[in-house]
């Protein structure tokens, strides 16, 4: 095996995805293994790993797999580039544009239930404080 494919055990530890869920992306269409060796183990480029990447960042904002998988095929047509006109370009920088606003307002939402659940926690700590102040007292 030369040394640009990586075994599926290397790229869940660096993408800290369980084996299950990269299985879980193949079988869904969203990542397929570069290659295989002459075992049958599933072998990962660096190209593979930026994928997995992307859809460990979409997950917690609440995208579907569908939109994973849309998003990936409208970066990947741009990123290869080729056979693309003005007008096809133009539309997929839009796909893109609008996942990233959808990305953008789900993580406003996200800061704003952190600051709340860190408010509750700080009330917590507050309350408990006050209540050893008075027993010591």
């Amino acid at each position: 095996m030369d040394d640009k494919h990586m075994q599926i055990g290397e790229v869940a530890a660096r993408t800290e995805l369980s084996l299950r869920t990269i299985r879980h992306y193949e079988e869904t269409g969203l990542v397929i293994p570069s290659a295989r060796s002459q075992g049958g183990f599933r072998l990962y480029t660096e190209a593979d790993v930026a994928r997995l990447m992307v859809i460990r960042r979409m997950k917690p904002l609440g995208f579907t797999l569908d939109q994973m998988r849309d998003l990936l095929d409208a970066t990947d047509r741009l990123d290869d580039g080729t056979g693309l006109d003005a007008d096809e370009r133009e539309a997929l920088q839009e796909r893109v544009r609008t996942y990233r606003q959808a990305a953008t307002e789900q993580v406003e939402k996200l800061r704003v239930q952190l600051a709340r659940a860190e408010d509750f926690a700080d009330t917590l700590g507050a309350r408990l404080e006050q209540k050893a102040s008075a027993a010591r007292a």
